[in-house]
């Protein structure tokens, strides 16, 4: 049985700063008067969580696998930090945001139900979701298969994730787009790519933890993620008006185009797949 004192302490450094990352964007959001600040924060905190534990399992588990599953997590983090950074700066509050704000003006105290239903909801989802990269710097032994595998699979949803982004990007430079619904390449085959690739590579770094039956318990953490992307849990139905609101061919989009797990487009007709994920999408 492996000491796990060290992993104790390291989750508990890393609780801590997640909270403090948390409290710091929540005061930023509040001189901005633009609460999806948060948006930002959420890739710079497995950022965080990953090169603090990085620092503090020297020592302890494998240093190739290590450096390998703390390099995916930043990787992925700080590009989708700085994407959502780009994307949010030059335009209006995303549509979610702006309607908890008002919902949140009708509580007796505001700015402390943005702080706890949003904030601090998304601080426990990161550090939950960041698991199998804490204790794989701590655990993890030498290469194996599993490795190996975790890592094609991080690569394929990383690569899925930043083509639908840049897919999206792209669509949406173009001035003769506004109002319509991208529906082509990665996105004529799922309405949320980007979603279902963040999903894969996170399965990918929960492989990467199961080569010991304690980082296989961490299995939650990418249950979790596949679960808020695919659910579209914390706002989905305002998207959703919005979306079928000022784009009219959106109805018909969601007709027949899966609402995750890639598929062949149907032709007409309600086409079975899940639920959208609020937030960044067409």
């Amino acid at each position: 049985m492996p000491d796990l004192g060290p992993l104790a302490v390291n989750l508990t450094v890393t609780l801590a700063l997640v909270l403090l990352l948390t409290l710091t964007t929540f005061w930023v959001a509040l001189r901005r008067n633009r609460y999806d600040t948060v948006d930002t924060a959420w890739g710079l905190g497995f950022a965080v969580v990953a090169l603090t534990g990085l620092a503090l399992s020297t020592g302890h588990g494998n240093q190739p696998v290590r450096l390998l599953v703390t390099t995916l997590t930043v990787i992925w983090g700080l590009r989708l930090a700085t994407h959502l950074h780009r994307r949010n700066r030059h335009r209006p509050e995303d549509p979610r945001y702006a309607a908890i704000t008002i919902m949140a003006t009708a509580r007796p105290h505001p700015k402390w139900f943005l702080l706890t239903r949003v904030y601090l909801v998304q601080a426990a989802y990161l550090w939950l979701v960041s698991l199998p990269v804490q204790f794989t710097q701590y655990l993890g032994g030498e290469p194996t298969l599993l490795h190996w595998l975790g890592t094609t699979l991080w690569l394929l949803g990383f690569t899925l994730e930043t083509l639908a982004d840049h897919q999206l990007t792209q669509f949406r430079a173009n001035p003769a787009n506004h109002g319509k619904v991208l529906d082509q390449g990665l996105w004529r085959y799922t309405r949320h790519p980007n979603y279902f690739g963040d999903a894969c590579l996170w399965w990918g770094l929960y492989l990467l933890a199961c080569d010991t039956w304690l980082g296989a318990t961490t299995i939650l953490a990418p249950l979790l993620m596949t679960f808020l992307l695919a659910r579209g849990i914390g706002g989905k139905p305002m998207l959703e008006r919005h979306l079928h609101l000022h784009r009219p061919a959106y109805a018909a989009y969601t007709r027949r185009t899966s609402g995750f797990f890639p598929r062949p487009p149907g032709k007409s007709g309600n086409q079975p797949g899940l639920p959208d994920k609020p937030g960044g999408n067409q």
